[in-house]
This record gives C-alpha cells, sequence and structure tokens, in this order.
C-alpha cells in the first residue's frame, strides 16, 4: 500500500518541511468527498483581498487629512488635495518609494470608497486586531471576515483562505492556509513532481491513474459500511487531502516566472494564481511597523506608499488574469494615530480610524463619515451616513461587517447565524454600498 500513496506523503511532506498550511476541507457528508478534479469545479468569484496595515496607520497622512500644524508637519489646509469626493493628504514630496497618494487617487479615486469616523472603542494592538477582523470584541471565538466568506463561498476548495499574517482566526469553519512563498506554491501546485518539476513526476500517467483508482477504491470501501462521526469525518478529510493536489495543479499556469521583489507584490501573486485558479476565496494580507511611536512622518511615509503600491499591484495583476471585474478589496488597520506628537516625533495609538473598499457593488467615489478638527467621529444616522450629532450613532466595527457580509449575500447564511454582530435593523447601514440602496434590498 506504500507504493500507491508514497506520491501523496511525498506531497504532505513537502508542505511540512516547507512550513505551509495546507487547507483541508472538512465535509459532514462523506459522500460530498467523493469528487475527482472533473468533479471539484473551479470557483469562479466573487473574491477578497484584506490588506492590513498592521500597527495603526496615520490617517492624517492619507484619507482623512488635517492641515492643522498640531497634528501634522508635511502640509497645510492649503495643501489638502482632491479628486472627486476624495481629499486626502498630499505626499509625492515626502514619500520614499512606493505609490503617491496623487498617482492612487488619480487612478482609482472613482473606484473608491472610504469611511471616516470608525470608532474601534480600544486602542490596544492585540483586542484591536481581532475587532477590526471579525467585528468582534469580546470573543476569541469569532472568524474574520475573509475566513468567514471562504467557509460560506467555498468550503470545498483546497486552498480557501489563505493568510499571511495578522489576527486569523477561523471560528473552526475553514482551514487556514499558509503559503509563505511562492515557490512554495509551484511545489504545493504540483506535488506529484520531485520539488514541484513539471519534468521529473514521481510516478508515469498510466501509474498515477493506477494510483487514483487504488485510492477511490480503499475510500469507497471504507464508506460503504457505517462509520461514527468522528471516523466518517476523518475519513473525509483524509480523502480530501489525497485528492485536492489535483485540483491545485490548476494554480501552475498562473505562477509568475519572476518573483517580485515588494513583500506585498508577493503575497498579492500567491493569492491571484490560487483565485484564478479556482481553488480560493479569499486572502488575508499584511503588512507591519506602522506603530509609529517614533519618527511618525517617516516611518508612515515608507510604509504607506508602500501600502499603496501593494494595493495598486494587486488591481494591476487582477487585469492581466482576468480577475478585476470580480475582486473586493478591502483596506484597514485595527487603530489610527493620536492628533498629536509625543517628545519622540511620534504618534501614539487612537481609538479613531478609517477603512477604504472597492470592487464590485461597491458604488467608488464617495467618503462617508468624518472626524471633526481634533479626530474625533462624528455620530452618523445609519439610514443616510450623514452626521446626526443628536440621535446618531457612532460607527464600529461590527457595523462594517455586517455591511460586509451583506455585500458578500451571507449575512443570513448558517455560518454567519452561528457568530452574530448584535446589530439590530435600525443600525444596519442600508445605503453603505450604494447611496440609492434601500433596507429592503441591502440584503443578502
Amino acid at each position: 500500500m506504500s507504493s500507491l500513496t508514497g506520491s501523496r506523503r511525498r506531497f504532505l511532506a513537502t508542505c511540512g518541511a516547507a512550513g505551509l498550511g495546507l487547507a483541508v476541507p472538512v465535509m459532514a457528508d462523506p459522500e460530498a468527498a467523493r469528487a475527482s478534479e472533473d468533479d471539484l469545479p473551479a470557483y469562479g468569484g466573487p473574491f477578497y483581498l484584506v490588506f492590513n496595515a498592521a500597527g495603526g496607520w496615520d490617517t492624517t497622512l492619507l484619507m482623512d487629512p488635517k492641515g492643522s500644524e498640531g497634528i501634522n508637519r508635511l502640509y497645510r489646509e492649503g495643501d489638502i488635495l482632491t479628486q472627486g469626493s476624495h481629499t486626502f493628504a498630499p505626499t509625492a514630496a515626502h514619500k520614499e518609494g512606493g505609490l503617491s497618494n496623487e498617482d492612487f487617487y488619480a487612478e482609482f479615486g472613482k473606484e473608491l470608497l472610504t469611511f471616516n469616523g470608525l470608532d474601534y472603542s480600544v486602542n490596544n494592538h492585540s483586542p484591536c486586531s481581532r475587532y477590526m477582523a471579525t467585528g468582534k470584541l469580546d470573543s476569541l471565538a469569532y472568524p474574520t471576515f475573509a475566513a468567514l466568506v471562504a467557509a460560506c463561498q467555498g468550503p470545498s476548495c483546497p486552498l480557501s483562505f489563505l493568510t499571511f499574517g495578522n489576527y486569523s482566526a477561523t471560528g473552526n469553519l475553514v482551514a487556514m492556509s499558509r503559503v509563505p512563498y511562492l515557490p512554495s506554491l509551484q511545489r504545493i501546485a504540483n506535488a506529484d513532481a520531485i520539488e514541484g518539476n513539471l519534468r521529473a513526476p514521481y510516478h508515469d500517467d498510466f501509474a498515477l491513474e493506477a494510483i487514483e483508482r487504488a485510492i477511490q477504491h480503499r475510500h469507497d470501501s471504507r464508506i460503504a459500511g457505517p462509520l461514527l462521526p468522528r471516523s466518517a469525518q476523518a475519513e473525509s478529510m483524509l480523502y480530501a487531502a489525497q485528492t485536492n493536489s489535483k485540483a491545485l495543479s490548476r494554480i501552475t499556469p498562473h505562477v509568475p516566472k519572476e518573483i517580485p521583489k515588494q513583500r506585498l507584490a508577493q503575497q498579492v501573486e500567491i493569492a491571484l494564481a490560487s483565485f484564478a485558479a479556482g481553488v480560493c476565496v479569499s486572502a488575508n494580507l499584511s503588512i507591519g511597523q506602522f506603530d509609529s511611536h517614533a519618527n511618525n512622518d517617516r516611518d508612515q511615509m515608507k510604509l504607506i506608499p508602500e501600502l499603496l503600491e501593494g494595493i495598486a499591484y494587486a488591481l494591476h495583476r487582477a487585469e492581466d488574469l482576468h480577475l478585476r471585474d470580480q475582486l473586493v478589496v478591502i483596506m484597514q488597520s485595527e487603530m489610527g494615530r493620536t492628533p498629536h506628537y509625543n517628545k519622540g516625533d511620534g504618534k501614539d495609538h487612537w481609538s479613531i480610524g478609517s477603512a477604504m473598499f472597492l470592487g464590485p457593488g461597491i458604488h467608488g467615489d464617495r467618503v462617508l463619515g468624518a472626524t471633526d478638527g481634533e479626530q474625533f467621529a462624528h455620530r452618523l444616522s445609519p439610514a443616510t451616513l450623514t452626521t446626526a450629532p443628536d440621535d446618531g450613532i457612532r460607527i464600529r466595527p461590527e457595523h462594517l461587517h455586517q455591511a460586509l457580509r451583506q455585500l458578500a449575500g451571507i449575512a443570513d447564511h448558517p455560518f454567519s447565524l452561528r457568530f452574530p454582530l448584535g446589530i439590530s435593523a435600525g443600525e444596519e447601514l442600508p445605503t453603505f454600498w450604494n447611496p440609492t440602496s434601500s433596507a429592503e434590498n441591502s440584503g443578502s
């Protein structure tokens, strides 16, 4: 029997040696695990990229500019720029590499939805990261949006939820997959070849066909008899691990020959190749070091342009791979920076921040919410998202997550209902994605 499973063992061993986490779909019905390469269709979208500026970005140097000298030292009120409905900080003269705000908004402003004045409620990294990723502050059990949408829309995809860092809890709904390097992806995609080299297969085609027939026969024999639920699940997982490498081979044509140098671009290439192959639904991307307690302006002017360059890279490559019209992009951070500098020319943690979105179903060239001159959030009417100081509410991450669930059409999915966000009907945001939406058509 070892000769029948050798290639699969080598595949799994390769994953372990490379430090990879590989998704193994968990199917409640053992019969559902019988899918062959022909039976396992490619997932066609929508796809979700979540960009995390880990550490806390300075929103006044990007989408929520303030011209006060006490809040920033790079520009004045009269220097603030506009592009359509957007106002943003000028950074072309200050950035150290990467993409300036000017170029980013010129190209993507018409598609971009910005929300300012997001209330995180707390300002510590760990709870804030969890809160922004899941929409739930007081629980460790909730999945991130990226994991939830993967579980709802592509539970059988071999790499349904990819993560490259930051908070990545799954709620035990879907496997968390980590593929750190493009060469690792190449080896996974070609698991039946030595080191992923298609010219050096472990077996000839006739031998592989015999192996697959033997695996299928053994699986059929095992599930023919009665099995306890845990045994049935274990058999399902084993069979999925043995067969999913066939679906993963669809990644190969989409792996670039040259590895990009930028750290976000490398993450993007892995995610988009997996999207193009139909084996992945969502990816959690991340770059760190935004926690600029010292030398805020210098550090943020390295990192914000790098982040924008990575987002632009993703959108351009998605166009090349014909994925652009199915790609939802979420840009977020777990906190903002204080509206004043400390003694080390840095800025500390601030519990008010911003988020940006673009993609199908998102009406762009819009800025929602606002902060005042001291970076405190305005209260908003949930129905209209206009300022309502007397009877409005403070928009928190759970409001955005409820809106994201509605955008993805998963608000009423059993998995979403298992993890309620506690948003009453009166606090939902029916016009968040589209100003002409109504409460009746904003659901899934």
